[in-house]
């Protein structure tokens, strides 16, 4: 190998982390000074990188560092910024800030997502990639600078050149007909079950709801009123429909239950000639006189032992009224 290639090839790691710290001026703004919390936070598991002791080398770690931080910093700077609003309102805010689609939208304007390590085919189908790179990032900004230098971060690169802080607020999402529109579209059975309704500590009247789709227990929500407590239902249900593939195969096997038995007969059909075996034949009605008199049920036969008119109704034509009420009594009374 040639001076001049050996040379080369040691330039390239040099050439490359100076290009990193570049970008990553451009994006932070500033520069790292530990970058190699950066290069594993632009590192996805679907790279396949290891470390010196053969382990898996992916962002994960940082990624879950970074949520935590992200929601202390954010919540911090809603807070003061929304002077008296609602822990709800708050609450609401912080959400669509450090929503995963938020975060993406971010990271791809940002030039995030061109930098992170993995492979082509899970970039093209995986749309978390970017939210969770940008989460990543945020704490390896942590770990290398500390919590002021995330709270700057946030403050002067994305809520002030980026985001629309206020406009994010008050953009109000229905969650609960976004989660009815797709309900619908899979036809899916959905309904909303009240868990709880009452007073809190205040006297201020709460509700607490979950949503149910076919039978299978979804997100739950509470609020100030059915609509708030409803929306956030919806809301947590969504999240799960999107990031809990075992969720959706739940419903889809409890949809698929339903409509097979309601395919299928519910019960065999009535057989016309099986209801003449509840009419019992009574043989001692047939008399040779009178071979088309009904059929009498059959009944015990001690209620026919106290009063029995079968011996005086065969000759009724031969004897008169008096004879056959004489005949009446005295079988009546009979010892």
């Amino acid at each position: 190998m040639r001076i001049r290639d050996i040379i080369e090839r040691i330039r390239l790691p040099f050439r490359q982390e100076k290009e990193l710290f570049s970008s990553l001026y451009d994006i932070i703004g500033f520069y790292p000074h530990n970058i190699s919390y950066y290069k594993i936070a632009l590192t996805h598991k679907s790279s396949g990188q290891r470390n010196e002791k053969g382990k898996p080398l992916n962002n994960e770690r940082l990624e879950f560092l970074g949520d935590a931080i992200l929601d202390a910093v954010v919540g911090h700077i809603v807070y003061e910024h929304f002077a008296g609003k609602r822990e709800g309102f708050l609450t609401n805010t912080r959400s669509k800030l450090v929503s995963r689609e938020t975060l993406g939208k971010l990271a791809s304007e940002m030039g995030l997502t061109e930098l992170i390590q993995s492979n082509a085919s899970q970039r093209s189908h995986n749309s978390y990639m970017a939210g969770n790179a940008f989460e990543a990032l945020v704490g390896a900004i942590y770990l290398d600078q500390g919590y002021d230098a995330v709270m700057l971060f946030m403050r002067k690169r994305i809520l002030a050149q980026m985001v629309n802080i206020d406009k994010v607020a008050y953009k109000e999402v229905n969650f609960k007909s976004k989660l009815l529109e797709w309900t619908q579209k899979n036809r899916v059975r959905m309904e909303f079950r009240c868990l709880k309704q009452g007073v809190d500590e205040k006297g201020s009247p709460i509700f607490g709801f979950q949503a149910i789709i076919e039978g299978v227990e979804g997100g739950k929500g509470q609020g100030y009123s059915k609509k708030e407590a409803q929306q956030e239902c919806s809301k947590e249900t969504l999240q799960r429909l999107r990031r809990e593939p075992q969720f959706i195969d739940a419903i889809f096997a409890a949809k698929s239950s339903r409509t097979k038995m309601e395919e299928e007969p519910t019960a065999v059909a009535p057989d016309l000639e099986a209801e003449k075996e509840f009419i019992i034949k009574n043989d001692k009605t047939e008399t040779p006189d009178n071979p088309d008199m009904p059929e009498t049920p059959d009944m015990p036969d001690s209620s026919f032992d106290e009063f029995d008119l079968s011996d005086i109704t065969h000759n009724t034509e031969e004897m008169s009224r008096e004879d056959i009420i004489a005949a009446a009594e005295a079988a009546a009374y009979e010892s």
